[in-house]
């Protein structure tokens, strides 16, 4: 109990200094910060216990909100470009995971774990199950989201890209007699994920239930700020936490080439994206962080913080998700052997 108020006197002030400067995602990446910097330097700071989770249910019944009939029909129109863009994360992990390979001289299974932009349960489960090291395959993804949770807001913040989206949620302001209705219904869409062990089930259920009853066009209440920030404040302590002392130092070889293929990924990524904007005549700011190798809840509620096409961004990333979830043990078994002779 102590190490976990002790994790939230430190968090606090470093979301409430973020926010008095004005950075990007203040209550995410303020508490991220300050806690990934403590552990490393030592210090025994725990995630709250469910915390994570709790936060992925904000943001994904805020989320929900978005997915109004017009916004529904608008997705369905750029579909090729969703389904593109996700489908992209696939080659683009594998020449990440070919350079981890080439710098650090990490057996395949580990690098290509590593490199692919999925959930660092579900990559390290697969990375177990083909004979990788699971410790480095954890390490390589906390270092990926925590690089893109902090370079991504600030490149499009400071870019001026703040502003330019024209979805709007369907439920404005609170409505606290509306509010269990969007609980019920965001608790409703998580159960059978919960109980099929779907990955990021907190952020999906929570938006598929909210998003379903918003796409039929039913009034429902918005969730308060202090609630959304909340969850922000609680996903970045999270993450700060999968950080611990000696990260840096147990492997730098590895971590260095994994900090590579995160930077690799976030260049083809913002490259493809750029090329799909400008063929489709979309936001280029709102592609580039749908084409971000973060996770799900960490890039759409960046998304929602910078008003950049809240659905679009969602969706390509929930895509990324399924893709990575279902294609990532087959795809490593189709390139085992090339990544075999590419070290041979």
């Amino acid at each position: 109990m102590l190490r976990l108020l002790a994790t939230l006197a430190v968090a606090l002030p470093g979301g409430a200094m973020a926010q008095w400067l004005h950075l990007p995602l203040p209550w995410m990446i303020g508490p991220l910060l300050v806690v990934a910097a403590l552990r490393i330097a030592g210090q025994p700071l725990a995630a709250l216990p469910g915390g994570r989770q709790a936060g992925q249910w904000a943001i994904g019944a805020a989320l929900g909100l978005y997915f109004t009939p017009a916004v529904i029909h608008e997705l369905m129109r750029h579909g090729g470009v969703v389904l593109a863009i996700a489908a992209a994360s696939l080659p683009i992990g594998v020449l990440g995971a070919l350079l981890i390979r080439r710098l650090s001289g990490a057996d395949a299974p580990t690098s290509f774990f590593a490199a692919l932009p999925g959930g660092a349960g579900e990559m390290s489960v697969l990375a177990e199950r083909h004979g990788g090291a699971v410790d480095r395959v954890a390490a390589a993804h906390a270092l990926r989201v925590a690089v893109v949770v902090v370079t991504i807001p600030f490149a499009l913040s400071f870019g001026g890209a703040h502003g330019s989206d024209a979805y709007a949620p369907l439920a404005a302001a609170t409505d606290w007699s509306r509010m269990p209705l969007l609980v019920l219904a965001s608790l409703l869409g998580a159960a059978p994920l919960l109980l099929l062990r779907v990955a990021n089930a907190w952020v999906l259920g929570p938006l598929l239930g909210v998003g379903l009853l918003t796409a039929t066009g039913m009034p429902l209440s918005s969730l308060p700020p202090w609630l959304v920030n909340g969850g922000q404040l609680l996903i970045g302590v999270a993450l700060g936490c999968r950080f611990s002392p000696g990260f840096f130092s147990r492997a730098p070889r590895f971590i260095a080439a994994a900090l590579m293929s995160a930077l690799l990924a976030i260049v083809l990524g913002t490259s493809l994206a750029l090329l799909f904007a400008w063929q489709g005549g979309l936001s280029p700011a709102s592609m580039a962080l749908a084409a971000a190798p973060g996770g799900v809840a960490e890039m759409s509620v960046t998304a929602r913080e910078l008003h950049l096409g809240v659905p679009l961004v969602t969706a390509c990333h929930v895509l990324r998700v399924v893709f990575l979830t279902l294609g990532a043990g087959l795809l490593f078994r189709l390139v085992q052997p090339s990544a075999s002779r590419q070290t041979a």
